[in-house]
């Protein structure tokens, strides 16, 4: 069975490096040398921007590894869903590239499943594992990038603030706050600035930034500027209040997660004695713990406390998540 296995991956692998050298390999050649034609008699990006960054909102497409998976994949509601996760995540990668390194991932895992774990249960658990992997890094980096955005925006509201009180227009501020902060609010508010920029109405900028940034926060900027464009006001002292109320939501929420520590604590605590109990207790008897394996009845019971431990995980979750 490996040896049909590897024979298999191999044909695949070799019917997958024809198509590509027959069809993709000489456009991306051909796209490669007019590039290099038109970096040769054009200014260099990096005199322009010092942080070498592509950060016009006119983007060249990027290519994945195989094209056509990136066309295949643009025209689906999961397609569309993928890309907005990455521009969220701030990866610099394509719908494609993830799709694909999925697929390999999850053919990996049962390889090595069937290769090295001679169990049933591994070749599922390490397909699906290998398969969501790349997803689940694009939501922990999004997660992770959110949180950053939540720290620096009182300031960048206070520099709007301080933009506008000096006489410029809210325009021309918040091309000052993409200027002077760093990721990811510089580049946030940088293709909001450059969208109104090419003629997108202000009102639909805004949107697309509280589209990007789905915080509670963003929603409360977007919605305080819109209402005093349409009513009039001091758009200056409103965004000090908002700096002010977003400041006062940190501390509540630093306070919280100090109350709710030993709760948390307590969850990963219970999450991992099952494990660690399972890993010692295998050193210490390995024959007692090889019926869990190789009885149908401890593998059933494997797959219970599996499905304990994990709702029991997200219901302490829920249980000390307060919103605030």
């Amino acid at each position: 069975m490996m040896l049909a296995l590897l024979v298999f991956l191999f044909v695949a692998g070799g019917v997958f490096a024809a198509y590509f050298a027959t069809t993709e390999l000489p456009g991306i050649l051909a796209a490669r040398k007019l590039d290099q034609r038109l970096r040769e008699v054009s200014t260099d990006v990096k005199d322009l921007d010092p942080s070498g960054e592509d950060s016009s909102i006119v983007k060249r497409e990027k290519a994945g590894p195989i094209p056509g998976i990136d066309r295949l994949v643009a025209h689906t509601a999961a397609g569309t869903w993928l890309t907005r996760l990455i521009e969220q995540s701030g990866v610099r990668t394509t719908p494609g590239t993830i799709v694909l390194a999925s697929l390999l991932l999850a053919t990996g895992g049962t390889f090595v499943a069937s290769l090295f774990i001679h169990q049933p249960l591994a070749l599922p658990i390490f397909t699906v594992v290998g398969g969501i992997a790349p997803y689940a890094l694009l939501v922990h980096r999004r997660g992770s990038r959110l949180k950053r955005f939540e720290e620096q925006f009182p300031e960048a509201l206070d520099l709007l603030s301080r933009g506008i009180r000096a006489g410029h227009a809210f325009q021309t501020a918040m091309g000052m706050v993409a200027d002077e902060l760093p990721e990811p609010v510089g580049p946030e508010f940088k293709k909001t600035f450059d969208q109104q920029n090419f003629g997108l109405p202000l009102r639909d900028a805004l949107n697309e930034l509280s589209d990007r940034i789905a915080t509670l926060d963003v929603r409360f900027f977007v919605t305080a500027v819109l209402i005093q464009r349409d009513t009039g006001g001091n758009l200056a002292e409103i965004l000090d209040n908002l700096a002010h109320v977003v400041r006062e939501r940190f501390k509540i929420h630093r306070q919280i997660r100090v109350h709710t520590a030993h709760g948390r604590f307590t969850g990963y605590v219970l999450l991992a004695l099952p494990a660690a109990l399972s890993v010692a207790l295998n050193f210490i008897n390995p024959e007692h713990m090889a019926l869990l394996f190789h009885e149908h009845m401890g593998q059933m019971m494997l797959i219970g406390a599996i499905v304990m431990q994990t709702i029991g995980y997200f219901w302490i979750r829920q249980v000390i998540k307060i919103e605030v």
